[in-house]
């Protein structure tokens, strides 16, 4: 098997991942759990998101996380921005990153932005250009790649389309997301060798929910197509608002484990995401699905008993 030597891990855990959590988060646990990532070696945090507070009520303290974290220069530290107002508040907190998002299926870009696909176009259009004017890069999400809650399943050709129209608005990447974690590996392989034609594989990232365990299957899918990017949560935090029944995303210190085994280097230590993921489930006050995590309470259980 072809494998690349190195492989960038991008953390959606404070964005992605905390945006379902029922319960608000204080502001001070946002920052000291970024912060605390800071240290693991990543070099990209997405750290929250500039939505309207009254559709991700969790992260309406946005501005406060960005201006409250301790910055490290070697990390990006990005959020999502659907709009022009959001991406005004993202430049005034002085984000690195704008990531600008929408589906590869009508159902649930209906569902998640309220508007079709062709009708999210022009106002993606007009964040990217502000954007970039301001010096910023931009990253392109498109979710439900593989399957939509409400369409089906998603053809390849129409992810390419809507691709196509991203890059020419000027992003740096397109993230591949299986939202309802529902892809397998041929799935995914099918989709790959559809955008390969198009597009160059340090153009793509792959983001994958873990709903039926096959996230980890679709990484190494993903790396013998040449992928080198991945966005992952620890923990294994995560879901959408909009996609009822997704699990999170592929935890962090699982590919982490699964890359490191297989000689891949990510720069980023395993243990010190493990014991983030551990800080971040303590404040949550429930048990996260990451395999990794189930292993270290285990180790942790038995020292206490000898």
């Amino acid at each position: 098997m072809q494998l690349p030597k190195q492989v960038q891990i991008k953390e959606v855990g404070p964005c992605d991942g905390l945006q379902n959590e029922k319960t608000f988060i204080k502001t001070s646990d946002k920052v000291e759990f970024i912060n605390r990532l800071s240290e693991t070696g990543l070099d990209y945090i997405e750290i929250t998101s500039f939505v309207h507070p009254k559709w991700i009520p969790q992260l309406a303290d946005a501005a406060d996380v960005l201006k409250e974290i301790k910055r490290k220069h070697s990390i990006t530290y990005a959020a999502l921005v659907p709009n022009i107002r959001g991406l005004e508040r993202a430049i005034e907190a002085e984000v690195d990153e704008v990531s600008v998002f929408m589906s590869a299926s009508e159902g649930h870009n209906k569902a998640n932005i309220n508007k079709s696909v062709a009708e999210t176009f022009p106002i993606l259009k007009e964040v990217v250009n502000e954007a970039l004017a301001a010096g910023k890069t931009v990253r392109g999400y498109i979710s439900t790649v593989i399957a939509c809650p409400y369409d089906g399943y998603t053809q390849p050709k129409q992810v390419v389309r809507v691709a196509e129209k991203l890059f020419e608005m000027g992003i740096s990447e397109v993230s591949l997301g299986d939202t309802i974690g529902v892809g397998v590996p041929t799935q995914v392989d099918a989709l790959l060798s559809e955008m390969l034609k198009s597009f160059k594989a340090e153009q793509l990232a792959m983001h994958f929910h873990d709903t039926r365990g096959t996230a980890l299957a679709n990484v190494v899918t993903s790396l013998s197509r040449g992928i080198t990017k991945f966005d992952s949560a620890v923990g294994g935090l995560g879901g959408c608002p909009y996609a009822k029944g997704a699990a999170g995303n592929v935890a962090t210190e699982d590919l982490l484990y699964l890359l490191h085994e297989m000689g891949i280097e990510t720069g980023i230590a395993l243990e010190g995401i493990q014991q983030t993921a551990l800080f971040i489930e303590g404040i949550l006050g429930r048990t996260l699905s990451s395999k990794q995590l189930a292993i270290v309470r285990k180790e942790e259980d038995s020292c206490q008993t000898l």
